[in-house]
């Protein structure tokens, strides 16, 4: 296929914001030759909506700051210019460039180069495309768009020297393969299995970032994280999961995708659970190590522990009481030991571990089980007494009976708290008040 092409079906989709539009304008009045590039030129021409449309230009950085009144110098040394655009958002203008030497991560580079040759050093074929929003012209030198036709991940260029220049672009290979449902190319698979031993060049954000991106992006992570496995990396990377069962990965597939951007609570907790689903294969010791060695916040790594923690602690009992039902008292006994913020959270993240056991034959509740289960447990939580707070004595109240402070009296409260689990009626102050007396 000729190198650039004119405007056809495929590329109508290929329309960038007004603002990028603008930029872009602006550039090639000034006479720089400008291209939008990048992940939102192949996301487009899937018909998958991207809201980062990057671009690529023949103007110095120098250049491009005296041309706008409102740029943000992000990666300067790099070439590239953040540009506020007429939409508010800001847009990134990189100057061609080609590399002059790099360390697996970095890189020196040149400007003054052309775009074919700017367009030589990125990673694969698919993101290897420019798009004139002037010309309506696709400009594809590799051969992206028949990649994507193709549904393969291919190297540019020689796939080895592509690994060596950035080791970040083997976990890229498996998370755009995963995301997009394609094959990889064998010599990029064979560059990718040789890069992994070398993967501890890579910064441990950098690896966190690729996990998250994976966990948010793909539909089915499991298919990432099974190649994570076959290539090396995860052995390299985060050994302790190299051994994990398949239905810990597979359990990522079952969990709902955390791009709600409606409701960012309701997306972060998507997230967590699948963030926590492949460690629900090792203790929750070794889960909070593994989160910590990540970099994770302290948010994501108390979350992901409790989740790991209540599927060890709770698991089995909520999967009996799912398969063979469970009375008011039961109910009302695993709703105490969860407790009431984290039935929800635990929830989820069982119903994905059993829909993926289930799914290789092992032990687990069926899918209708776990349906009744979490809408009698959930009503349960939040309308039954079941923590502290919902007794009808406080602290306060057992001392002024003559309960003393100290371990006694939360002793008291626990054992308060535990009769009127198994019988509500018993949550009046003047019962409670004789229970803690009594004896």
């Amino acid at each position: 296929m000729p190198a650039t092409t004119a405007p056809t079906p495929g590329t109508a989709r290929l329309v960038p914001p007004p603002a990028v539009t603008e930029i872009a304008a602006r550039l090639e009045r000034a006479g720089f030759e400008t291209w939008c590039v990048g992940g939102a030129v192949r996301d487009a021409l899937l018909g998958v909506a991207h809201l980062d449309w990057d671009l690529a230009t023949a103007a110095p950085p120098p250049e491009v700051r005296r041309l706008f009144a409102r740029t943000v110098p992000v990666g300067i040394e790099h070439g590239t210019i953040g540009v506020i655009g007429s939409d508010g958002r800001m847009h990134e203008v990189t100057t061609f460039r080609a590399d002059v030497e790099t360390d697996g991560r970095h890189a020196t580079v040149r400007f003054g180069v052309s775009l074919d040759e700017d367009l030589a050093r990125r990673d694969f074929t698919i993101n290897a495309m420019a798009w004139s929003p002037s010309r309506a012209v696709l400009h594809d030198p590799f051969g992206g768009r028949d990649d994507l036709a193709r549904g393969v991940v291919r190297a540019v260029g020689a796939p080895a020297t592509r690994m060596a220049e950035d080791r970040l672009r083997a976990l890229r290979a498996l998370r755009f393969a995963a995301r997009f449902g394609f094959a990889i190319d064998e010599a990029t698979w064979a560059a990718i299995v040789g890069s992994a031993p070398h993967l501890t060049r890579l910064s441990v954000e950098r690896v966190k970032q690729e996990w998250e991106k994976t966990l948010r992006q793909v539909a089915r992570p499991s298919l990432a994280f099974e190649r994570w496995r076959a290539s090396g990396a995860l052995r390299t990377l985060i050994p302790a999961l190299h051994d994990a069962p398949a239905w810990a990965f597979a359990a990522c597939d079952h969990a709902s995708r955390p791009d709600d951007v409606r409701h960012p609570a309701r997306a972060d907790l998507r997230y967590l659970v699948r963030l926590a689903l492949p460690l629900l294969a090792v203790p929750p010791a070794e889960a909070r190590r593994i989160l910590k060695a990540l970099r994770c916040s302290n948010h994501e790594v108390n979350v992901a522990t409790t989740l790991v923690e209540g599927w060890h602690a709770h698991g089995a009992a909520l999967a009996r009481a799912a398969e063979a039902g469970a009375d008011g008292a039961a109910l009302r006994r695993l709703a105490s030991g969860v407790g009431r913020t984290r039935v929800a959270g635990l929830l989820r993240t069982c119903s994905a571990a059993w829909r993926a056991r289930g799914a290789e034959g092992l032990d687990a509740p069926t899918p209708d089980a776990v349906r009744r289960l979490a809408g009698r447990l959930l009503r349960t939580a939040w309308r039954e007494p079941v923590a502290l707070a919902d007794l009808a004595v406080t602290g306060d109240d057992l001392r002024a009976a003559g309960v003393p402070a100290g371990p006694r009296l939360g002793a008291t409260l626990q054992r308060l708290l535990d009769a009127v689990v198994e019988e509500p009626a018993r949550n009046t102050r003047a019962t409670l008040l004789a229970l803690a007396t009594e004896g």
